[in-house]
Formats: C-alpha cells, sequence, structure tokens
C-alpha cells in the first residue's frame, strides 16, 4: 500500500508535489490546532473553524473566523507560531534545513522543489539560498521580538507574558501573518509610534523578497565596489517603494477631511504609513478599516490584491508582475515590443506570465464575490475587500469573517491557498509544465481594440 502511494507520489510534476506538500501543511497545523491544551477551557472550536484557521496560519493570511487571544492558551499560541514559521518560511525551506540536519543528500528531485517554491529559476545555489533565508529571517525575528518584548515590559506584569507578546507579534509580523494575540490586532498601539515603526520594518522585510534581503546583505559585505544588483531587486524594491508612498499619500488626502478630520497630522500620517505597509500583505491594522470611507476601502484592497514581492512570505500577484505589465504598457505605447529597463531586457516569456496572473487573479477574485454575495447577505465593498485580503494573504477585514457561511468560508480558503502557493504554480499545477511546440501553423493576424 505504501509503496504504491511512494510510486504515485514519484510521478507527480514538480509542481503538484509543492501543492501536495502544502496540503499536508495544513493538514499537520490542523492537527496541532486540536491538540488537547490548545484551547481555552469552555471554547469549543467546529471543525471547519480549525481547518479555517489552519489555512490561514500556514499561508500568513491573518483572517479568523475565531478571537486568537480568547480561543487560544499559550500553548496554543506556540502551536500559532510554529505554524506561522512553516507557512513564512516556506514548507521546501524548512524540509531543507530538516535534512541538512540529518545529513541527508539534496538530490535533484528536492533542489527542482526548492526552486520552484522560492519562484527561482536556475537549480545552482538553491540550497544555500535555503540556509540564507532561515539564517535571515530568524535573525529579523529575533531581533523584533527582543526590541517589542524590553518595550512590552512597561505594559504586562510579567516577563514571560512581555516575552510571549514580544514573539508573537514579531513572527507575526515578520511572515506578514497577519495574527495578534491582543485581541484587537493593533488597535490598543494607535498612538505608540515605537511599536508602529518596528512592526512596520518588520512587514517591509519579510515582504520585500528573500533575493532583495540576501543581495543587500552581500552588497554591505562587498568590498570591492564593483557589486550590482540584479534587475528583479531593482524592479521589486522601486514598484514596492512606490506603491508605499502612494498608498500612504492616497489614503492621507482621502481620509484627511473624513475619517482623520480633528486628529493631529502626524497621527494621520501613521495611520496612512501603516495601513499602507500593511497592505503589502501584513494584516495587522491601527485602526478599524470599516471605518474608512468607500475610496480608501477600494484603494485598500487594490493594494492587497497587487500584494508582497515574489520569493517572499506574502501573496497577491505580485509587485514584480505589476511592474513588467505597466512596463510593457509603456514600451508598446512607444511602438516598442521589448522592455528594455537598467540596461537589460526582459523575457517575453515574463511578460505573458505577468498577463497570464493578472487576468487569472481578476477572474477569480470577480467570481469569488460574486459567489460570495449569493450565499451571503453582506455589502459588495466587503466581500471585495475580505476576496483580496484573502487572495493577498494580507488577513485584514472589515468585519464579516467570522459571519461567512460554510461555503463562502471554503472560497476564502481556497483564495487564502492560491495566494501563498502562488498563481504560476497553481496554473502548472492543473496544467502541466512548459511545452515546446513541435510544429507550427500559418500565422495570422487578428484585429485587436
Amino acid at each position: 500500500m505504501w509503496s504504491k502511494i511512494k510510486i504515485k507520489i514519484r510521478k507527480l510534476k514538480p509542481f503538484q508535489l509543492i501543492v501536495l506538500y502544502y496540503f499536508i501543511a495544513i493538514s499537520l497545523s490542523f492537527v496541532l490546532l486540536r491538540l488537547p491544551g490548545v484551547h481555552q477551557n469552555g471554547e469549543y472550536i467546529s471543525l471547519i473553524d480549525s481547518l479555517f484557521t489552519a489555512v490561514s496560519a500556514v499561508s500568513v493570511t491573518g483572517l479568523t473566523v475565531v478571537n486568537i487571544s480568547e480561543t487560544y492558551t499559550t500553548f496554543g499560541f506556540l502551536m500559532m507560531i510554529l505554524i506561522l514559521q512553516l507557512g513564512g518560511i516556506g514548507i521546501m525551506s524548512l524540509g531543507t534545513f530538516v535534512w541538512l540536519l540529518v545529513g541527508k543528500r539534496i538530490g535533484l528531485r528536492e533542489r527542482q522543489l526548492i526552486m520552484i517554491d522560492h519562484n527561482q529559476y536556475n537549480l545552482s545555489g538553491v540550497v544555500k539560498l535555503i540556509i540564507e533565508i532561515i539564517k535571515i529571517l530568524l535573525l529579523i525575528e529575533a531581533a523584533g521580538a527582543l526590541l517589542l518584548a524590553v518595550y512590552f515590559t512597561q505594559f504586562y506584569d510579567s516577563i514571560q507574558e512581555a516575552l510571549l507578546q514580544g514573539v508573537f507579534a514579531s513572527v507575526s509580523a515578520t511572515t506578514n501573518g497577519g495574527f495578534d494575540i491582543t485581541g484587537q490586532s493593533l488597535l490598543p498601539y494607535a498612538d505608540d509610534y515605537f511599536v508602529q515603526t518596528v512592526t512596520i520594518l518588520l512587514i517591509i522585510l519579510g515582504a520585500i523578497g528573500f533575493p532583495v534581503l540576501i543581495e543587500l546583505k552581500q552588497f554591505l559585505s562587498n568590498k570591492t565596489g564593483n557589486f550590482r544588483f540584479s534587475l528583479f531587486t531593482k524592479l521589486t524594491t522601486i514598484t514596492y517603494g512606490i506603491l508605499l508612498v502612494l498608498g500612504t499619500l492616497f489614503i492621507f488626502l482621502i481620509e484627511f477631511n473624513q475619517r482623520f478630520e480633528g486628529i493631529s497630522w502626524h497621527k494621520a500620517f501613521f495611520y496612512s504609513f501603516f495601513q499602507s505597509a500593511s497592505t503589502r500583505s501584513g494584516g495587522l491594522v491601527t485602526i478599524d478599516v470599516s471605518t474608512f470611507t468607500e475610496p480608501t476601502q477600494i484603494l485598500l484592497s487594490l493594494l492587497m490584491f497587487i500584494g508582497a514581492s515574489p520569493s517572499s512570505v506574502g501573496g497577491g500577484i505580485r509587485t514584480t508582475t505589476l511592474a513588467i505589465a505597466i512596463l510593457f504598457l509603456i514600451h508598446f505605447s512607444r511602438g516598442n515590443n521589448q522592455i528594455q529597463v537598467f540596461g537589460r531586457e526582459v523575457h517575453l516569456i515574463d511578460v505573458y506570465r505577468s498577463y497570464a496572473v493578472i487576468i487569472l487573479a481578476s477572474f477569480m477574485a470577480i467570481v469569488s464575490v460574486l459567489l460570495i454575495m449569493v450565499f451571503d447577505a453582506h455589502d459588495f465593498i466587503s466581500v471585495v475587500f475580505e476576496v483580496t485580503s484573502a487572495f493577498g494573504t494580507s488577513g485584514m477585514s472589515m468585519g464579516i469573517t467570522p459571519d461567512l457561511s460554510t461555503p463562502s468560508k471554503f472560497i476564502i480558503m481556497v483564495l487564502m491557498f492560491i495566494g501563498r502557493v502562488g498563481l504560476i504554480s497553481f496554473l502548472f499545477m492543473i496544467g502541466g509544465n512548459n511545452k515546446k511546440a513541435k510544429y507550427h501553423y500559418p500565422k495570422e493576424r487578428v484585429i485587436i481594440g
């Protein structure tokens, strides 16, 4: 029986195997969240709600149908931290790390899986990449946990409680998990700029992309002065920065005489800055987003739909997808069929992939919104917000998550899962790998536009 299963698994394509591993991770997380001692006394959690929380944690989204602080014990919080690490670092990254610890040889099959899980194009150096990712992520989490835990000692009665709060907040922010154990996200720290600044930095470091952090480390340690950043790093960093600045600016301007009326400019700025940063995939909030005006809620939905950078802890269509699509439009309007930027030329296949991701993601979002509105009586903006938050693995919500029907919960779970795995992996899972045509038909022009 087991030998037959192993044979079937070996026949799976790498993309299908990655998806299978994430299903296994969700199943394991579901079991961990059903262990004795995880829930507080008297708290009953249905199987569907435990599954929803497990999917949300593995996909590092943060959408919940239960109040984490009122539902789970300290042991439960530790299980959540473990699951967030599994989802944030990636199933293949942690698996590789364990293989290295036990002295297992990393073969070609495993290297292919690592390459796919982290959106890499070359097999060489993938194991070293994993080691660097784990080192950097754990270092960032440790630094954030130390800063927050020491700072939280003034708010909590014991060092242990401050440490738990600091570690959970750091892991949740760095993995862009969006979970909290305060019961109110970061609303209690709406006036605390230190906590907000540390959290924003952790969210950015988690969402900007592991290759960017690795290249930054190489640049800082380079002594020859001839280091060159890759095209990926330049594109994703600039796009990330533009989205962060524009998001902050538009939220500030839209809400200046609305939600921010009567409050100080610096508090309004931090509200805008934090929510803009969190839409990349962070999910934590310092203000009830349901109190924003509809234009701001639509803007936040759009930003969450874009999501974080590839090879990061975030989801969405990703920053480079947006960058390549916009660059192609600019070049095409000027009569160019090729994208040339920063002294490099973008492969045409990456343009195809960008538009494929945008079209499929838009179609999925539209269908999901329509289905949820059929199953549930929620207003349109709230449903759009929920759907884009799930796909972008952000975790922001206008408060409708606990009231979703079972079919709507399954739709949100599918969106969170696809958002974490990535649309390219999902497409190849159901379609197959790249194939070269064995023959060509005569080409014919089609009228467009």
